[in-house]
């Protein structure tokens, strides 16, 4: 292969990020891929949302990540000529008058007494936020798919001249040789697809997501396990159903069930920047459940590093796992 300025390993929601900011940047990107049904990117919902958790705390850097998603995202789908940002409410229900009282005091909009009762359980009312919605992935990786080149069968013994190779594999940086020590943890998740004669008017979100799928097609998820045995498990299926039973008034059919294996971190952080050894050798991983809102800033941030050398922020940066590659070699 001819010189190109750099190299991309992986094509998910992290590549397909990374291959645009440095497209942006006048850089020659060359993608290797081989994709498989089951990669996270495919399966995921696509759902961003600044709360997370069953304790329903803002995410991480939420300040900066959402505001430079919805730049990122609309210029993505200027370019691509597609589709695939929707903007879209997320309505999460309170459980208890102890929780609708907690949440009294924010900017968000709050209510008090059951407004989506056609739908769901919210007699303690519910917390709508406005700074979310979702990704369609698929669309999103096919549209972008389409701006460059992608090759197949990459060569870790024979690589390729470029600037730099930019390692973006998800779970399977285990068969990569030069980051096979990275504390990537494979999280295994699994969805359901139901279908909805009455559609919600927004997305739901409460022990599970209910995001649009497609015409009267909605996801449910997502399980989190540690068991990555490949396939779909009744374990999953009985445990999305009792929570979206839990959460849901009206009747569903379920159409479907899938499965993809996430890239998380000990930390719950990116990994990003240089091999120990290899300084044109990077690695741009560990983006967990979260892609659809990390991969945009922190492709910005990678690429800042690639092209301007600065500095990657000490949070993200590999280097503070370089201990883990030391031992590894011992």
């Amino acid at each position: 292969m001819k010189h190109v300025d750099y190299v991309i390993v992986g094509f998910g929601i992290a590549g397909a990020a990374l291959a645009l900011e440095l497209r942006k940047r006048g850089r020659e990107v060359v993608i290797f891929d081989e994709p498989h049904e089951h990669q996270a990117s495919r399966v995921a919902a696509g759902l961003f949302n600044p709360v997370t958790g069953k304790s329903m705390q803002k995410t991480w850097n939420a300040d900066v990540l959402f505001p430079y998603l919805y730049d990122f995202y609309k210029e993505a789908e200027q370019r691509t000529g597609e589709r695939f940002f929707y903007p879209k409410n997320i309505c999460i229900p309170f459980i208890s008058v102890a929780e609708q009282n907690d949440w009294m005091s924010t900017d968000e909009d709050v209510y008090t007494k059951s407004r989506y009762g056609d739908f769901i359980n919210d007699e303690y009312g519910g917390l709508i936020l406005k700074s979310s919605g979702y990704v369609d992935t698929i669309k999103y990786l096919e549209a972008v798919s389409k701006l460059f080149t992608i090759e197949k069968n990459f060569d870790y013994d024979n690589l390729p001249d470029a600037k730099a190779i930019i390692f973006c594999e998800g779970s399977r940086v285990s068969n990569n040789p030069f980051f096979n020590w990275v504390p990537i943890k494979p999280l295994k998740g699994e969805t359901l697809t139901i279908t909805l004669d009455n559609p919600p008017p927004l997305i739901f979100n409460r022990g599970v997501y209910v995001v649009p799928a497609g015409e009267k097609a909605w996801r449910v998820g997502a399980t989190y396990s540690h068991d990555i045995t490949p396939g779909i498990s009744e374990a999953a299926r009985k445990e999305l159903t009792e929570k979206l039973n839990s959460l849901l008034r009206i009747p569903y059919t379920i159409t479907a069930q899938d499965w993809g294996i996430r890239p998380t971190t000990p930390d719950r952080r990116p990994l990003l920047g240089p091999h120990p050894d290899h300084k044109n050798i990077v690695i741009f991983n560990g983006m967990g459940t979260k892609g659809v809102s990390l991969a945009p800033w922190s492709s910005g941030i990678l690429s800042d590093y690639l092209e301007e050398g600065r500095q990657i922020k000490a949070d993200l940066n590999i280097s503070r796992f370089y201990a883990l590659y030391s031992k590894f070699r011992d």
